[in-house]
């Protein structure tokens, strides 16, 4: 029964999460930046944002629901690395992200700046692990030291 209750907060929370807009961390207009990712190519965001997608069979699945919870908690870090969060929920629409990542029920996959996948993970990740990753990217690396002025 515990679990039951558990999942429903969680379900209401990420429902909550996504119904509201993102703020940037200067208060100024909203970042947009999970987005359904049915319609989207990959190579609109190129050299421009670092796609992170969230896969799941079903909105109701309790890993989505946890991702979502996790994400819908920092969305300030991950704007402040350039990455726009893309969700598919439903299998049967066979979408140009889920032909060209073929995921199996639920996948967290993180796309680099260049286009290339830079990691697949088979259940929900915290945001923090999820900086850190991106924060070891060299073209991250040197956007680091382009904003303090270093050459």
């Amino acid at each position: 029964m515990s679990r039951y209750f558990t999942l429903c907060f969680l379900a209401l929370t990420v429902a909550f999460g996504l119904s509201q807009p993102a703020q940037s961390t200067d208060g100024s207009e909203p970042a947009d930046i999970v987005l359904p990712g049915e319609s989207v190519n990959l190579s609109e965001f190129v050299w421009i944002k670092r796609p992170l997608i969230v896969f799941a069979d079903s909105p109701a699945d309790p890993r989505f629901i946890e991702q979502m919870a996790y994400i819908n908690a920092r969305l300030d870090d991950l704007d402040a690395r350039d990455v726009i969060v893309l969700i598919d929920t439903d299998p049967s629409t066979k979408s140009d992200l889920r032909i060209a990542l073929r995921p199996r029920g639920f996948m967290l996959a993180l796309i680099g700046k260049d286009g290339d996948v830079k990691l697949r993970k088979p259940r929900p990740w915290d945001v923090r692990e999820i900086s850190r990753t991106i924060d070891k990217m060299p073209t991250r690396q040197q956007e680091i030291r382009d904003r303090r002025g270093d050459s």
